[in-house]
């Protein structure tokens, strides 16, 4: 094969919507018979074939329950003989964001093991290529869906950070549902030197009112925090902006927080309802803080940040009000007992696993039925530093 140096020119040289003819064209002289990229879609239950329109005669794979989705969810490497063929699935994948998975397909006896490292390398360059196309291009944005979203998604969406990030002292990764038709609720997350800010926020009411609002709430806040401004600063600059387009009559609820990737230490400010429960071990506890108002219900709210600590090994999971505050046939909150039960029996998944699993559960809880409110899921496993995993 040529050298991945080579292929990653021609991939950034590439018009946007013909990376893979780019990467079929690299494998080629090296016995490939075909190659195609698949897209997770946005509710993460399918895998979507890029450049075909969801309905064709190209239907999705299930990640749940295909070779595609094995090497998908395990991010590895899966060989498969089918149909007479040999092929490699391999998942594409940047900074811990899972993004879909590439199938080569390859003539029965094809050397496997000499062909599989450049195969892997070449993903991760077509991995950041896709995320510099999508600038320029929809083709792959369009891959990921398996329906149409509704409006407000859309906004909520395209608002987003990732679905997942991987660092060597945390790995995140969040979920939505319903993904296709969320409105109010969003996260956002910020990685620099030396820290780590992270945002749960649920703007009120519905639809598009709600989108609107919550676009405007992070967007603020991602100003104040790019102005160098600390955690309670950013916190009161995006309350002034909220006011002063909707003076108190709508408002947003947000968890923010910043942690130190030296430390531990996390200073955080809680204006609303989003929450945090933390598994240390097998115990799993609710982590209060004094409610401070939620963002734009009064002029020049002042905010003060309280601090906490999280050590290796710990998991925190974020949740709105949908999640928590959901109730059981019975009547029984979902945040009671219900929550902490889901987060023991899912304690040895990864972290980009965890979101889907608890709101799984959260769908058995409230007994099958659709939920009133959207709901978000954001699970954080917290490594450390060598230096604090070492303490």
């Amino acid at each position: 094969m040529r050298e991945i140096a080579e292929i990653e020119q021609a991939l950034r040289r590439a018009a946007p919507h013909r990376l893979v003819e780019v990467v079929e064209d690299a494998l080629r002289d090296r016995g490939v018979l075909r190659v195609e990229l698949r897209m997770a879609d946005y509710g993460l239950r399918t895998l979507q074939l890029v450049g075909h329109v969801p309905g064709t005669d190209h239907p999705s794979v299930p990640i749940h329950d295909s070779p595609q989705g094995r090497a998908f969810g395990a991010q590895e490497p899966y060989v498969a003989r089918e149909s007479g063929a040999l092929r490699f699935h391999l998942p594409v994948t940047v900074r811990g964001d899972r993004l879909g998975v590439l199938t080569a397909e390859l003539p029965p006896r094809a050397d496997v093991g000499q062909l599989l490292p450049g195969l892997a390398q070449l993903c991760e360059a077509l991995g950041h290529e896709i995320l510099v196309a999508e600038r320029d291009t929809d083709l792959y944005v369009l891959a990921r869906r398996a329906t149409r979203l509704t409006l407000a998604a859309e906004m909520q969406w395209q608002l987003l950070p990732g679905r997942s990030c991987a660092r060597p002292e945390f790995a995140l990764a969040a979920h939505l549902e319903p993904a296709y038709a969320i409105f109010g609720d969003n996260y956002d997350w910020s990685v620099s030197d030396g820290r780590l800010t992270l945002t749960v926020t649920n703007g009120m009411g519905e639809g598009i009112k709600a989108a609107l609002l919550t676009n405007l709430a992070i967007n603020a806040l991602r100003n104040a925090r790019r102005a160098g401004l600390p955690l309670a600063d950013q916190a009161a600059l995006a309350d002034q902006a909220v006011y002063a387009q909707y003076r108190g009559e709508s408002f947003v609820s947000v968890l923010l927080l910043c942690f130190d990737l030296t430390t531990g230490e996390v200073e955080a400010v809680d204006a609303g309802s989003p929450r945090l429960w933390r598994q240390r071990g097998q115990v799993v506890e609710s982590v209060g803080f004094e409610a401070q108002l939620p963002l734009g219900m009064f002029e020049d709210t002042v905010y003060v940040p309280e601090r906490f600590s999280v050590r290796p090994g710990d998991r925190l999971l974020f949740g709105s009000d949908g999640v928590y505050a959901a109730v059981s046939p019975a009547g029984e909150s979902y945040g009671d007992r219900a929550l902490a039960r889901a987060l023991r029996g899912t304690r040895l998944l990864p972290p980009t696993h965890v979101p889907q699993a608890v709101l799984r559960e959260l769908a058995v809880h409230h007994g099958g039925s659709p939920l009133e409110d959207d709901a978000l899921v954001v699970c954080l496993d917290w490594h450390g530093t060598a230096s604090t995993v070492a303490v």
